[in-house]
């Protein structure tokens, strides 16, 4: 070995490499953090569009926007079913996580496998005139791997599906991952998600759907297809949106 390849000098050039690439990572993603905080927030609203038939996929960045001024947001306090003053930058995320802000979930009523949830929750509406049209709830529920997020448009009687997309999941590709394919979610509008007694009653059946309450299950994935179940069952249920559905059914919002 030379004396210019000594093992100081290699462990040097390591550490200076080490440092370099550490600060240059740092910054970009310093610097493209806002970038991606829009795009994310692009996503919302263009998920949100598709689920309320709004639109069918893709979009301009202008068009989503333009689009999006039709729906309203609004944020619900769960236990009362009634909407509320939305928090400084509130998210119902981050308040999932708080202690000061979520609620526990006792194995009993966790049949959506989340834990835990935010008190508060996120609503839209998209309204003609003065008349509501259509109001998406965003839900989520573990599957298989992965907790899956999605967002479930409702006609004004809190029960007709209008459209469900699915648009974070983990669940097997080609398998419980073709909950966002756009077949699947063709079999959503105009399915009854409630009973005359406003319970959740939706399924998902091996096979094909024989009545207006049930939906086609994922070919190959029954845990993600009960997954999915027990999500629509816990977020349209009492300790889910159930309160504030009630309601919006009595026109009392």
């Amino acid at each position: 070995m030379s004396k210019k390849e000594s093992p100081i000098k290699t462990i040097i050039v390591a550490v200076v490499l080490s440092l370099v690439c550490s600060v240059v990572v740092s910054f970009a993603a310093i610097q493209l953090k806002p970038q991606q905080e829009l795009n994310k927030e692009l996503d919302r609203k263009r998920n949100i569009l598709i689920a309320a038939g709004l639109l069918e996929q893709g979009g301009t960045q202008a068009e989503v926007e333009e689009l999006f001024k039709q729906v309203e947001t609004h944020v619900v306090d769960l236990s009362e079913g009634e909407i509320v003053e939305a928090p400084k930058d509130f998210n119902q995320r981050k308040f999932a996580k708080d202690p000061d802000t979520n609620k526990v979930l006792t194995g009993k009523e966790d049949i959506a496998g989340i834990k835990k949830r935010s008190q508060l929750a996120n609503v839209y509406f998209v309204k003609d005139g003065d008349k509501l049209d259509t109001v998406i709830l965003p839900v989520h529920g573990y599957g298989l791997w992965s907790t899956m997020y999605g967002f479930l448009a409702l006609e004004p009687d809190t029960t007709t599906v209008v459209g469900f997309k699915y648009y974070e999941q983990g669940e097997t590709a080609g398998l419980g991952g073709e909950i966002e394919n756009p077949s699947w979610r063709a079999l959503w509008p105009d399915k009854k998600v409630l009973n005359e007694q406003g319970e959740p009653i939706i399924k998902l059946v091996k096979g094909s759907a024989q009545n207006e309450h049930q939906v086609d299950g994922l070919s190959g994935a029954t845990l993600t297809s009960n997954g999915v179940e027990n999500t629509l069952h816990y977020w349209l249920g009492e300790d889910g949106f159930g309160p504030f559905l009630a309601k919006v059914r009595a026109g009392e919002i």
